[in-house]
């Protein structure tokens, strides 16, 4: 029993902590994938080319770690081989599905002069309609980059990119805090890749408002499954400011 208290109290504690970085937060870094917007990117390009089964089993054996991220998905990319005309006509087919209240908690950190940055194993060309729906600029992107051929078939990926290999959002997270000196920066995610990231991350917020991952509900210190409660908190947070 004293074992099962002292537990308890870390833990309120660690949550505690987490709130209150979130509401003096001087930088938040979303990831996009089933976090900003509703689905998975990269499945559903693959189902718009015809090959979303093939490639639904490579990301399967990718979520059991049988290879890394990069392997993972160069092997999607090879099946899905997508040419600049499909990724064109798939951006116009499927708009941004933004995830309810992601909108308003973007304002609300606008609002105070929080800068944003959507960080994520994604492509750059996809997330920059979210991001311009958002008002997110597109140099606080930081995605992968889908390279073609003159003739427009496909030619692989930037592997220069960070986000393109496992731990590429810690890495993106460390620039960002190296360049800007970021004390309070929080990681908002869905994935193992976003639970990872801190540290360097001073903060994590698990999500599970579109998919729940049972590695991250368990571990992050603060799980919310409703952006809601992230926006009430901060504006709580404020008014108690204020009263003081």
């Amino acid at each position: 029993m004293p074992n099962s208290k002292q537990y308890t109290v870390v833990v309120m504690a660690n949550f505690e902590e987490t709130q209150r970085i979130w509401c003096e937060a001087d930088a938040v870094c979303f990831d996009v994938d089933s976090t900003v917007c509703t689905d998975e990117a990269i499945d559903e390009l693959a189902n718009y080319c015809g090959v979303g089964r093939q490639v639904a089993e490579c990301t399967k054996a990718a979520m059991g770690g049988a290879m890394t991220f990069r392997r993972a998905l160069t092997q999607r990319l090879n099946i899905i081989r997508p040419t600049r005309d499909q990724l064109a006509n798939f951006m116009i087919d499927h708009p941004p599905n933004l995830t309810p209240g992601v909108r308003e908690l973007v304002q609300l950190l606008q609002s105070r002069n929080v800068p944003i940055y959507l960080v994520s194993g994604g492509f750059q060309s996809v997330i920059e309609r979210a991001a311009e729906e958002l008002e997110i600029p597109s140099s606080h992107i930081h995605a992968n980059k889908l390279r073609f051929f003159m003739d427009g078939e496909y030619a692989g990926f930037d592997e220069t990119q960070p986000t393109s290999e496992s731990g590429g959002k810690a890495a993106v997270i460390k620039r960002l805090k190296d360049k800007c000196g970021y004390k309070k920066l929080v990681m908002i995610g869905d994935g193992a890749t976003d639970l990872e990231a801190c540290p360097p991350a001073d903060a994590f917020i698990g999500f599970g408002g579109n998919v729940i991952r049972e590695k991250v509900q368990s571990k992050a210190k603060w799980y919310v499954t409703d952006f809601e409660e992230l926006i009430s908190t901060l504006e709580n947070g404020a008014a108690q400011e204020i009263d003081h």
